[in-house]
């Protein structure tokens, strides 16, 4: 009577009181649970009417069973799908019916289309176009793109040169973006971002023709590439962005960015339009540096990158590229007879679509001569500076500091000194002194127009006639401009080996960083 009334009159106001079974209630089957440890049948009429209770019994439902289980279901749940996820990603077996083969096989290559994503970067340069393709992982690694880490194409002349027509300029880069698009897989063309940054050739051109010559380039990417192309993706690249891009990128490289700021390289970068001085300073230093009148800085960027804040120095000296500079050496001379140009060349020089007179001296060029002629250019007596140290110009020159110790120095130094014949060509980077860029440019300036010929084959004719003043006017550069010791190491850097390959030392780099973290 007693379990008749138990079972009409559960206790609970007629609802099923659950508990979490033990360690024992889940381990313990019910016929051991009714036998004592001797194997006889339990005659107590409570154990017995307790095997009828509402906390389980051989009377539970499956829906009991499995909710008064449920922790245990739940251990066995999560430890099988460890157990798969080890298989899948460790499992050396070759066999064809292999559970885990077969589920990489399958999947497997879309992973690898998630895991990558491509930038295309052309670099709209005043001596010529050239276009970079990377591919980065998720974690913004670089991955190879065939054999290499990038695809480096080059052409000239550059986008500067079609001032009078826009859509030629827009056209002379169809052949580096056909290479570009042939690189990236057709299921990611749509969705990989193609910026044009054009620098100091752009940057000089007069009235509006540089914004002609852009909106051009942005209706010819709308309607011929397949790629991703936004309006603000094609410009003129700031001459301070250029360096701070140029920054991130050898650091980068180097494997220095989450390092505290002392430990990264400070860059010079020698392009055709303009020269870009770039290095990591202290906060205290940065705080310290001069400001214009409306209170914005005008030389520190501040950067935040792989966790570490970077204070940046960086500033762009518009007009003294190696190419633009040549134009301020012989505006020195006012149309006569340059100290600088080989002797046996009579003739001209067009930069910025004006024409100079560049014919050299009776008595041929001069070291000392031509000396004097590119510290002018530089204007380093007639400029007045008004801050704690200047380089040139009136410019400040950043304090200085660890930042600045180990200098790298690319572009047309490393080109020059190449065809100089006191750098391998076929190297990646060469450590060197300033005072080499004078050795050879004494050997130069001593050398006639013919001879030169014979003795630097490396040298484009065109160029020929101006190796005297490059080699001179680079010297002057590093060491009266920017103050650096004669006789100091710097490393010249055209390439920055990368994992097990070669990377351009150049500003898309950095550039394709900062586009491709902001689409991650």
């Amino acid at each position: 009577m007693a379990m008749a009334e138990r079972k009409k009159s559960p206790a609970g106001n007629g609802r099923i009181r659950y508990r979490s079974p033990s360690a024992a209630d889940l381990f313990t089957t019910t016929s051991s649970a009714d036998v004592d440890h001797h194997h006889h049948e339990v005659n107590d009429p409570e154990k017995k009417r307790n095997r009828f209770s509402t906390t389980g019994g051989p009377h539970e439902s499956l829906t009991d069973t499995i909710y008064r289980s449920r922790k245990l279901l739940i251990l066995i749940f999560v430890l099988s799908l460890i157990i798969v996820f080890v298989l899948f990603n460790f499992s050396g077996g070759s066999g064809e019916g292999s559970v885990t083969r077969s589920f990489n096989r399958k999947f497997a290559p879309n992973f690898e289309k998630v895991k990558r994503s491509y930038a295309v970067i052309f670099d709209a340069g005043s001596s010529g176009s050239r276009v970079h393709v990377f591919c980065f992982d998720r974690n913004l690694d670089l991955v190879p793109i065939g054999n290499d880490l990038e695809l480096f194409v080059q052409k000239k002349p550059g986008l500067s040169a079609f001032a009078s027509n826009p859509e030629a300029a827009a056209t002379s880069l169809l052949p580096l973006l056909d290479q570009a698009e042939a690189v990236v897989p057709q299921e990611l063309l749509h969705g990989t971002p193609v910026r044009v940054g054009a620098t100091a050739g752009l940057r000089q051109l007069e009235g509006d023709t540089s914004d002609k010559i852009l909106q051009a380039v942005k209706h010819f990417l709308t309607n011929k590439s397949k790629l991703k192309s936004k309006e603000d993706w094609v410009t003129v690249l700031d001459g301070s962005q250029e360096g701070a891009y140029q920054w991130v990128t050898i650091n980068y490289l180097l494997g220095n960015l989450g390092k505290k700021y002392s430990s990264t390289v400070g860059v010079v970068d020698l392009g055709g339009g303009s020269v870009q001085m770039a290095y990591a300073i202290s906060a205290s230093d940065a705080a310290r540096a001069p400001r214009i009148s409306d209170g914005e800085d005008t030389y520190v960027q501040e950067m935040y990158l792989k966790g570490v804040r970077y204070y940046l120095y960086v500033h762009s000296y518009l007009h003294y590229g190696l190419l633009a500079a040549r134009a301020e050496i012989l505006q020195v001379t006012e149309g006569s007879a340059n100290p600088c140009i080989l002797a046996g060349h009579h003739g001209s020089y067009k930069y910025g679509g004006v024409n100079y007179i560049a014919s050299a001296l009776q008595s041929g060029s001069s070291l000392d001569k031509c000396r004097d002629v590119a510290a002018k250019s530089l204007k380093l007596n007639e400029s007045t500076c008004s801050h704690m140290k200047c380089t040139f110009g009136g410019v400040w020159n950043g304090g200085g500091g660890d930042g600045q110790k180990n200098l790298f120095v690319a572009s047309f130094f490393f080109d020059r000194a190449a065809e100089a014949g006191f750098v391998d060509p076929d190297q990646a980077a060469a450590k060197v002194r300033p005072i080499d860029f004078e050795t050879a440019a004494r050997r130069a300036c001593g050398s006639g127009l013919e001879d030169a010929k014979s003795i630097y084959r490396r040298v484009d004719p065109e160029n020929l006639p101006f190796l005297c003043m490059d080699l001179v006017y680079q010297f002057t550069l590093l060491v009266d401009g920017f103050g650096l010791d004669p006789q100091q190491d710097i490393t010249l850097v055209k390439k920055v080996k990368y994992q097990n390959s070669l990377v351009e030392a150049a500003w898309p780099l950095g550039s394709a960083i900062e586009v491709a973290s902001s689409l991650t």
